[in-house]
């Protein structure tokens, strides 16, 4: 059906809007001065840009754009160091252990996140054990201080930072100085060292906000626990779901709202192994209704949530979980 085919207009759009609120930001400070209304504006084009450019290096890292593997991964280099200040290695390393297995304790990075927060069966584990290293059936609360806020400002930053140095990858390395050479050097003379190091900040703290909500949005609420050997697909839906789509959540999510289809979809013949798929994103709305009618075929779940829904299903987990450890701690 030629669904692995690369609208290349659709890439290039995604690159270039990334480029002009780049450059639009530092136009309006440049223009309006440094003042709280253009500061303020600014942060916000560039939180919006760091979050598209965190969904075009994800489509480069899947191999999702150039016909040869490296080219894509040259393009994910330059977008996740110049552009974003990251490793891209550090990103793959990550997320080729969550697609293998998504939603499994120990082997997904994206749910082991004890001890701050405790997620489906490891809720259980914890109380039964008496680890009470944070009052957890209050972690739905104390996750708007220390998440969304925090994840890429803190956690990714201290995580990318130690991969590059103990892997020794000095080329993302030189990447992602070169990312904080440009960004410092653009807004010092405007701002000096300690206002431009605030500024970056806010950028960071802002985009946290939109990488969490929308990666956890299809995964968290879903079935987390020990590995339970299910087949391929199986597999994938218990841990995945959608979100209702519409175009401005196809581009405001990266079109993770169909992450059933990114995760199931096997990948086509490579010149190399792949254990992640390959479909160009603006074409999971053309393969999902074959998607739907395979699972209703064979009895799957095929989950579709409402957006705000899908959100408040974070929080609502999150408290769920809370309360099993609670019930654990105290009766077990």
């Amino acid at each position: 059906m030629k669904l692995f085919e690369v609208d290349t207009e659709f890439f290039s759009l995604m690159l270039g809007h990334i480029l002009l609120m780049e450059g639009f930001a530092w136009l309006m400070v440049y223009l309006l001065g440094n003042g709280w209304v253009p500061t303020i504006l600014a942060a916000v084009v560039l939180a919006i840009s760091q979050a598209q450019s965190w969904c075009l290096q994800h489509d480069l890292g899947h191999v999702s754009f150039f016909k040869k593997s490296r080219w894509n991964h040259v393009a994910q280099q330059f977008v996740m160091g110049q552009l974003k200040g990251f490793s891209a290695h550090w990103w793959n390393f990550r997320h080729f252990q969550h697609h293998a297995k998504p939603n499994v304790f120990y082997k997904d990075p994206d749910v082991t996140l004890a001890p701050v927060f405790l997620l489906g069966e490891s809720s259980v584990e914890y109380g039964k054990k008496k680890r009470r290293y944070l009052p957890y059936n209050h972690q739905h609360h104390y996750f708007f201080l220390i998440g969304p806020p925090l994840l890429t400002l803190v956690n990714f930053e201290v995580e990318n930072l130690a991969y590059m140095l103990v892997c020794m990858r000095w080329t993302d390395l030189l990447w992602a100085i070169s990312f904080y050479v440009r960004f410092f050097t653009s807004y010092m003379p405007f701002y000096g060292v300690p206002g431009t190091l605030f500024f970056f900040v806010s950028v960071r703290v802002l985009e946290s906000h939109w990488f969490v909500w929308i990666t956890q949005m299809n995964h968290i609420p879903k079935d987390i626990g020990s590995e339970k050997h299910r087949d391929w697909v199986s597999a994938q839906l218990t841990a995945t779901c959608n979100v209702r789509q519409s175009r401005f959540l196809d581009w405001f999510s990266g079109h993770l709202n169909f992450q059933i289809e990114h995760h199931c979809l096997p990948s086509p013949p490579l010149s190399s192994p792949s254990l992640f798929p390959t479909m160009p994103r603006h074409n999971y709305h053309k393969v999902a209704p074959l998607v739907k009618s395979l699972c209703a075929k064979h009895g799957l779940n095929y989950e579709v949530k409402p957006f705000l829904k899908a959100l408040t299903d974070i929080v609502g987990s999150l408290k769920k979980s809370g309360d099993a450890w609670l019930e654990a701690y105290l009766h077990e």
